[in-house]
């Protein structure tokens, strides 16, 4: 796959455009040649397509034959009337950049899009109209692919900026204390180099389509459409992204469930289902690292409870459909969020839930081991008629799909897609009352073989296996997180890559919990999994965890890292993750030599060169 390019953008089309503009091209090209194309772009991600159709329009411009030339980089336009960057941890600001670069070049635009990762930060003082969108990872930190231009941003190097003219879209979660921070930043640290907003900045939650979409009907409105940002003809390319099928978060594809088989043993403290799909002929592919996306409604039992709990009538009609119908098909009710919280402790006058709300780290906590349902229970609101009911739907946010890192290849398992999903439950205050996670319930308690299941893939081009198969690989994955290199290990199986493998596995017990242990023994038999350190916290007096191990095989990880070894990090976000990075951080002081201060720029010269890539939630 070639580099991520910044190339003028060009918008998607449908399967029947690319077979249209392949016919057109029969009199310019030999059968052979029509041939290769066909054949070439059958098996293209939308992201490799968008290159070649960008890489295929620089050529036309250049008038050479530069095909045969794979290292010449197509330069970035620089003619662009706007520029779009994004930084996008898991897709929704792609989506949203792609979007907005669409309705702008419909309105005459000529665009540069690009993520901030590939974006020349330099090339900041030659802009004149910029778009930011940028979601914020963990807590308040900048994706991954914004960490250099961020790290610029707020250097000396930064240039003054007083002829740009900028917005910013920030992408959160309110359940964070520090919500939208990457965007505010970014927000504040422009205006102090000089440069003027166009629009406000608008920040959205986890519901963000509507906040978006107001954002970008504000800046199109206000961006200038000069004669020379017009788009001249002559420069279209059709782009041959088209043969990828269009499903997506909005339009969802109707996947089949073959298997949800609880994999971890009888008296495990955990649930964990290892989850198959079937894709059929919908022709979606995706790469190891890849995220799908779930959509899934609501429990119709959870709705009845809430419903009786409330005093509501679900046949109450709002907006001409009946309550019941928006509460277990379009609202949230598993997932708190800080406004709701708030806003239940006022209509149930509790000054104890109201001191909860107010306190960050309790409330996180609360939030974690509570849904709705018990704040129902535990709180008693009594609502009625319509006015109850545009009450109740006014404190709850839309539903939401869930990610789950793909566990499987399609080099192995072609047209299916497995998962490792973890029942997410606790125990509600009445007898019974058991609370289960929005998808992973259904798939351990509510869905059958043959059910239909809303799906699509959510590219994460933050997370691949490296592009020479001789490169050794690192897989630090304890729990769920070893979802991911399963993929990895069934694609590296299936290339017969000779690279080096190495994975950290961690859980509670190996009795119950060694998830897919009879894979990972096949694996090192065949010679394919060079090495496996587990590490079963309880079944010794002594809790021993991934970080533990990592600390124990310092030497030999720095060594590998020295050999050019990929390091990749798939799991809980806020123990687990820190804690490795800071085991990762004290063998590189104690084994590379490094002060603390360079141990910690070795680690950023991984991120920066893709050598160290994290999946955490």
């Amino acid at each position: 796959m070639g580099p991520n390019l910044c190339l003028p953008h060009q918008q998607d089309s449908g399967r029947k455009s690319v077979l249209k503009a392949l016919e057109a091209g029969a009199a310019l090209l030999a059968p052979e040649q029509i041939q290769t194309l066909r054949t070439l772009t059958a098996g293209l991600s939308p992201v490799q397509a968008a290159w070649i159709s960008g890489y295929l329009a620089a050529v036309a411009e250049q008038g050479e034959g530069t095909l045969g030339q794979p290292g010449v980089a197509v330069p970035p336009s620089s003619s662009a009337a706007l520029t779009i960057l994004y930084a996008s941890q898991t897709g929704n600001t792609r989506g949203l950049a792609k979007a907005l670069a669409a309705k702008a070049e419909s309105e005459g635009l000529r665009v540069q899009l690009c993520t901030m990762g590939q974006y020349k930060p330099k090339q900041l003082k030659g802009e004149r109209q910029l778009l930011l969108l940028t979601s914020t990872h963990g807590e308040g930190d900048p994706p991954d692919d914004a960490l250099a231009f961020h790290k610029f941003l707020f250097s000396s190097r930064a240039p003054r900026l007083e002829g740009l003219r900028y917005s910013v879209l920030a992408l959160g979660d309110s359940s964070y204390d520090r919500f939208c921070q990457t965007g505010r930043e970014f927000d504040n640290r422009l205006q102090e180099l000089g440069a003027t907003r166009l629009a406000e900045r608008v920040e959205c939650d986890v519901d963000f389509e509507q906040a978006a979409a107001g954002w970008q009907s504000a800046v199109l409105a206000r961006v200038e459409k000069t004669p020379d940002g017009v788009t001249q003809g002559g420069g279209q390319v059709v782009p041959f992204a088209a043969s990828v099928p269009s499903y997506s978060r909005t339009h969802p594809y109707h996947a089949t469930l073959l298997v949800s088989q609880k994999i971890t043993g009888r008296d495990s403290t955990k649930d964990v289902r290892h989850v198959e799909l079937d894709l059929g002929d919908s022709g979606l592919r995706y790469q190891p690292g890849d995220a799908l996306g779930v959509w899934m409604e609501n429990d119709p039992a959870l709705v009845s409870a809430l419903l009786a709990a409330t005093g509501l009538d679900g046949d109450i009609a709002v907006e001409g459909i009946p309550l019941a119908t928006r509460l277990e098909k379009e609202q949230e009710l598993t997932l708190l969020h800080p406004a709701l919280v708030q806003g239940w402790a006022a209509l149930a006058q509790s000054e104890a839930l109201r001191q909860i709300g107010a306190d960050g780290p309790t409330l996180r906590d609360f939030m974690r081991s509570h849904q709705l349902l018990d704040l129902a229970e535990a709180y008693p609101v009594t609502l009625s008629g319509p006015e109850g009911a545009r009450t109740l739907l006014g404190l709850l946010r839309k539903l939401t799909p869930r990610l789950y890192s793909i566990a499987s290849s399609q080099s192995e398992v072609e047209q299916e897609v497995h998962l490792t999903v973890a029942l997410v439950h606790h125990n509600g205050r009445a007898e019974g009352g058991e609370r289960l996670g929005t998808v992973s319930g259904a798939f351990a308690r509510r869905l059958g073989e043959g059910a239909e299941v809303r799906v699509y893939v959510e590219p994460n081009e933050h997370f691949r296996l490296p592009a020479d198969d001789q490169t050794p690989i690192i897989m630090i994955g304890p729990g769920t997180g070893i979802a991911p290199f399963r993929a990895f290990l069934q694609e590296r199986d299936a290339r017969g890559a000779q690279g080096e493998n190495w994975l950290f596995f961690g859980n509670p017990h190996f009795t119950d919990d060694f998830l897919y242990q009879s894979e990972w023994q096949d694996y090192v038999r065949r010679g394919v999994l060079t090495r496996i350190d587990l590490a079963f916290s309880r079944d010794q007096p002594e809790k021993i965890y991934v970080q533990d191990r990592i600390r124990e095989r310092g030497a030999e990880i720095f060594a590998w890292l020295e050999r050019g070894a990929h390091l990749y990090l798939c799991g809980e976000m806020r123990r687990m993750a820190r804690d490795v990075e800071q085991a990762l951080h004290e063998l590189i002081v104690e084994h590379g030599g490094r002060s603390e201060t360079e141990a910690d720029s070795y680690l950023e010269a991984l991120r920066e060169a893709q050598r160290f890539q994290k999946d955490v939630y």
